[in-house]
Parts: C-alpha cells; structure tokens; sequence
C-alpha cells in the first residue's frame, strides 16, 4: 500500500524504514552528520518547516506532516500492527 507523506508524493509503506520527530534529529549530532553526508537524498516536501523525517532506503523526506499521522495513515494503509 501508499502512504502520503505530503506534497502529492506517496511512497510504499514496506519501503518505509524509520520515521522520526523534527525535535529528536535536530539535537543529534549523529543526525547533523547523516545529513550532511546524504544531501543528495534529501527531499524536502515543504517550503516552510518539516515536522517529520522518513528514511526509506533511497531517499530521507522532510515531510510536514507528523509522525503521529503518518502513524495513522500507516496503519490505515496496512493489516498489520505497528510496533512502537
């Protein structure tokens, strides 16, 4: 199934592999350093600011929307239960 994670872009929701608050990434340096070296996997569905960070296996997304919804719409969109 897709997902929608903002700007008219959905993806697969099994190429999905972490999903992470803004607030969390922000004050990891380890973070900092992953997207400095993958700046060209960055793709930022927002002209303002990004509530969410996806990691797929190609890609790493700003979305504005919340990991919460994206929770829900993950669900919605699969049988199967998400693990927290």
């Amino acid at each position: 199934m897709y997902v929608h994670i903002g700007d008219d872009i959905m993806i697969r929701s099994r190429e999905i592999i972490a999903m992470l608050e803004k607030d969390t990434v922000q004050i990891s340096e380890d973070m900092q350093k992953i997207f400095t070296e993958k700046k060209d996997r960055l793709v930022k569905l927002t002209s303002g600011s990004y509530k969410s960070i996806i990691f797929t296996g190609t890609q790493i997304y700003l979305s504005p929307i919340a990991v919460g919804t994206l929770k829900k719409r993950l669900i919605k969109s699969t049988s199967y239960e998400l693990i927290i």
